[in-house]
This record gives C-alpha cells, structure tokens and sequence, in this order.
C-alpha cells in the first residue's frame, strides 16, 4: 500500500525545492504526475490560492482547494487558513495568463488519490505519520495524508490525563498515531499505546533519583505528579503546590503490581514544563493487543484494535 503523507513532510525535500524553484523541472513535474508542496502566499476575495514557482504562477480555483468544496462540507476558514503553510497539489495544465506562465493546481486531486489509495485501506491498530493542524479542548485534529483530517482525542494522547492537547502538542508537530477506528470515512486517532507500558517507563527511573515532573492533579490525599506522559506517581500534599507547576521530586518506591510509584516533592516551580521529543515504543507496523498493565497487577488497562 502506497503511503501518503501528511502536508509539510514533502516540502522541505530537495526534490521538492527543485520542482517548484525551475521553470523547465516544473514543466518536467507536470508532465511526470508529480505531487508536490509549496505555501500559497494569497487568497483571493473568490477564495481561490496563489502561489509563486519560480517563473511560474500558481493557481487553485477555490473548489480544487480541498476535497468536499463541491458538496458544501467544507468550511471557508480551511481555505484561508492555507495561506503560508504547505499545501499539496498536483499541476493539471500550464497555461499563458496575461503572458505569465501559470500552473493550474489541484489539491482535491491529491486528497482523492490519497483518501482511494491509502486511507480507505487503513484499519484499526495501523501505526502511521500524522501532523497536527488545530486543536480544541476535546481533542487535536491531524493531518494523516495530504491534508485529510482526523480526531485524536484527548483522553487518547496519553495515560497520564492532561487538562488540555496544548499539554502534549502544538499545531504543526509531526507525530506517530495508531488508528483507532475508521467509520463512514471519519478517522479516529489514538497516542497512548505508542508510549510504552507502565514496566517500560516506570524501567527509565530508579529509587533513590530525583527527577523532575509536572503537577497534574492535585488532591486532598496527595499530589499527582507526571513523570513522563503515559507514567505518574503520587506525593503526599504539599501546601502550595499548583496544578501545571514542575516539581522536582525523589523516587520513594516503584511497586509494579499496585502500579504505584512514591513521590515526594522536594521543590515546585510556575516555569512550564519543557517540551522534549515524544519516545515512542512502537513507531511502526500494526497493534493487534496493548496492554498497559504489568503481568500479575491488581489493574488490567489495555486496548483491543481486534
């Protein structure tokens, strides 16, 4: 199955650069089907995209903007939003405008190829590129292949609950998702099962270190503290402590069958949190069975793609 990527991911290739920097490697692109990216620099009171290649124009009609434009399912705002970021086409005809060589565009083409060729075809558990685009409180929206969306929400981003997607992402991140369920073409996402069991992180620490962490939840009877995303352990409460601070703490005890890791917090800070490479466990294939859970623990967390 051919893979398709989501938009970005082919923009900065040299091969890329050079099909849309040339007069004579664009003509060569249009007539060898090529798809490539570039970043609209306008659009037009008509909703329609402009873009310079070179010694080239670049044209999208509005309707070949974003596949759904023809049947009133998209919204403008997907259109304008365009303008400066990567978009992916497929040069349909080159044309004389005015004396100016323009490149007829489409990106519903490439969307429809890829939605017929690769998104159709995916199912529950396969491990794919995503991009994020915007996000909401419920969830963050992806790109998963030249600008198609799907959902990745929020309670599956990661084991450890966050108050907001803004806690994991940012618009225009490149990340690894698993599809979680396809139905009536609508795409599901899921994160947490790309980031290793409880045994696989509660393994990066070691009684007796003192780490830092970010306050998630704060109790009566303790204060949740996240060590990583999908790994959290409980410190007794300390007055002052706020949810969203970084804490520094000291490992008590790590107990694989309860789950469970002793926290105490040496000291807490306002500063957020740094944002550091996402580690992924599994980063391709497809997931049949997760299991969070150690062997023998008094919980069984787990997700079934089958």
């Amino acid at each position: 199955m051919k893979r398709y990527l989501p938009e970005g991911f082919c923009y900065k290739q040299t091969k890329n650069r050079e099909y849309i920097n040339g007069a004579r490697p664009l003509r060569q692109a249009f007539e060898d089907g090529e798809y490539l990216e570039a970043r609209p620099y306008m659009c037009d009171a008509l909703h329609n995209l402009h873009f310079r290649l070179g010694a080239f124009r670049g044209f999208m009609p509005y309707e070949e903007c974003a596949e759904g434009i023809s049947e009133g399912t998209v919204r403008d705002i997907a259109v304008i939003s365009r303008v400066n970021k990567p978009t992916g086409f497929y040069i349909t005809s080159i044309e004389l405008d005015g004396g100016v060589p323009t490149a007829l565009l489409s990106r519903t083409k490439a969307q429809s190829e890829c939605r017929r060729n690769y998104i159709s075809k995916l199912v529950s558990g396969d491990v794919i590129d995503a991009a994020v685009t915007h996000i909401e409180p419920f969830g963050a929206f992806c790109d998963i292949g030249c600008g198609i969306p799907a959902l990745l929400p929020i309670d599956s981003i990661s084991v450890s609950r966050i108050p907001t997607p803004f806690a994991r992402f940012r618009p225009g991140d490149f990340i690894k998702v698993a599809v979680r369920s396809v139905e009536d073409k609508k795409v599901t996402l899921t994160h947490k099962e790309l980031l290793g069991t409880w045994r696989e992180n509660a393994e990066l620490f070691n009684v007796g270190e003192t780490v830092t962490g970010t306050v998630r939840s704060v109790e009566s009877y303790g204060i949740f503290v996240e060590l990583t995303p999908n790994l959290a352990g409980l410190a007794e409460y300390v007055p002052g402590v706020c949810e969203g601070q970084t804490a520094s703490v000291f490992i008590k005890s790590i107990n694989p069958e309860k789950m469970k890791i002793k926290l105490i917090i040496i000291d807490s800070q306002n500063c957020a949190p740094q944002r550091s490479a996402v580690r992924y466990f599994i980063s391709e294939g497809r997931i049949n069975f997760w299991q969070y859970s150690p062997d023998g623990a008094d919980r069984n967390i787990s997700t079934s793609f089958t």
